[in-house]
């Protein structure tokens, strides 16, 4: 472990009793994202297949976010987080298996109703187990490990999504799409045991090691609560909901443009693959030579404010060349950005908040809030589209609202270190106070 610490120390700021736990956390990530794109471009083709009805389907993502995420704090409450985290992966890996029975058994006559409900059950997948990760991390590393480490340990999400998409893209021309999902499956179950050796250790913190074992305070409804009480967590909710007003605005144009270019399935498949491997490579880049960098130099508000500022010259110029490859290449850069810069300073947003908060109120804000933002701004492209306006039209509209965006993120980020600053001398103060008893029992 020495000569393998000595080796991380060139690339991660991490010290000699941390080094488990990264490498936990970092494998814990990589299954997940294996996991997550393989499966990605499955339900990402269907929305080009299905493309004329997607809104209808958003909206059902929406409702059953509504119903999932008093569930989910509902078991949060009754569970410590040792349990109710693998609990999570298990239940989706179960549901891909039963998929896999039902496109075995059904008739192919029910195969359109099937896609439906998998893009559904997918979406909801896509937000609850990567919401459930980045919970359970901010929960067992501290506030400052989280700016030293989280960086790398999203490399290993990086390098799961790469594995994940080269995978699909192999596979989604030559397998059955029933095989992609039992090979999904595998992954969760290892994401599972990660969280068993990560909720034993919880990085040596004694603060963790105290409140490990018990279950999430409140009931079904707290978190969702917390978030209408607590300005900062509002915030997080409008930087969120201008984020995916800018998600579903290209996701809506990439499925349209795609399906016009591109007729048989199993291509667009692979086709959607390319494009997830394309994007983890460059978040991976990212991640290991940038990211760490840019939180320490430059601060978590103007970290959070780089990705919409590409959204915004992105727009405007896919307003004046609407063309693929544009889009694309929009789609690259704006994911790879997303996932390589503004999660991990996203994600220490929540270092600051309580365990209730982490976990139930970060589950309402990723699940409930994000899938709203797609409902509404679903609907809104729909809208848009049905009075006659084009891809390059539309991206004009939506160019302001990126705009408004950086100013969201500029002010989130101020809020983040102000709350750090003022918890600075009670933290000192907690601290002088052990030392004093500590020396009074000494002597």
């Amino acid at each position: 472990m020495t000569r393998l610490h000595a080796v991380l120390r060139r690339v991660v700021d991490v010290r000699r009793e941390e080094l488990a736990a990264l490498l936990w956390a970092t494998l814990y990530g990589f299954s997940i994202f294996l996991s997550y794109y393989i499966l990605r471009p499955v339900r990402d083709e269907i929305s080009s297949a299905d493309r004329g009805n997607l809104q209808i389907i958003w909206t059902a993502v929406f409702f059953v976010m509504l119903l999932a995420v008093p569930l989910y704090s509902w078991i949060a409450s009754r569970r410590p987080r040792g349990e109710f985290v693998p609990i999570a992966n298990r239940f989706f890996a179960a549901n891909l298996i039963l998929f896999y029975v039902a496109l075995i058994a059904l008739p192919e006559s029910v195969r359109p109703w099937i896609d439906r409900v998998f893009y559904v059950w997918a979406s909801v997948f896509a937000l609850f187990v990567v919401t459930v990760y980045w919970g359970f991390l901010a929960d067992v590393f501290s506030q400052s490990q989280g700016k030293r480490l989280f960086p790398f340990i999203a490399v290993g999400a990086s390098l799961g999504g790469i594995a994940g998409s080269a995978a699909a893209g192999a596979m989604a021309q030559v397998l059955p799409v029933f095989a992609l999902l039992l090979v999904a499956a595998v992954p969760l179950e290892v994401a599972a045991r990660c969280v068993k050796v990560l909720h034993r250790s919880a990085a040596g913190r004694s603060d963790v090691r105290a409140t490990a074992d018990l279950p999430l305070p409140g009931d079904a409804l707290s978190g969702i609560r917390a978030v209408f009480r607590s300005p900062y967590l509002l915030a997080i909710a409008g930087y969120l909901a201008l984020m995916t007003f800018a998600s579903t605005v290209l996701y809506f144009q990439q499925a349209d443009l795609i399906a016009d270019a591109i007729a048989d399935r199993g291509e667009r498949r692979a086709f959607y693959a390319w494009i997830d491997l394309a994007v983890n490579i460059l978040t991976m880049v990212l991640q290991v030579a940038i990211t760490a960098r840019i939180i320490k130099w430059i601060g978590l508000a103007a970290s959070l404010i780089l990705v919409p500022a590409i959204v915004m010259v992105g727009f405007l110029s896919l307003g004046i060349y609407p063309l693929l490859a544009v889009l694309v290449a929009l789609q690259i850069l704006y994911r790879a950005g997303r996932y390589g810069v503004a999660k991990p300073a996203r994600e220490v947003l929540f270092t600051v908040v309580d365990r209730e908060e982490r976990y139930k109120s970060k589950a309402f804000l990723d699940a409930a809030v994000y899938r709203g933002g797609d409902l509404v701004s679903g609907w809104m492209y729909a809208g848009l589209a049905a009075v006659g306006l084009s891809v390059g039209a539309i991206a004009l509209v939506a160019a302001p609202l990126a705009a408004v965006w950086i100013g969201v993120g500029w002010n989130l980020g101020k809020r983040h270190e102000r709350i750090v600053a003022q918890a600075a001398p009670a933290a000192a103060t907690i601290s002088a106070d052990g030392a004093k008893r500590s020396k009074r029992l000494n002597d």
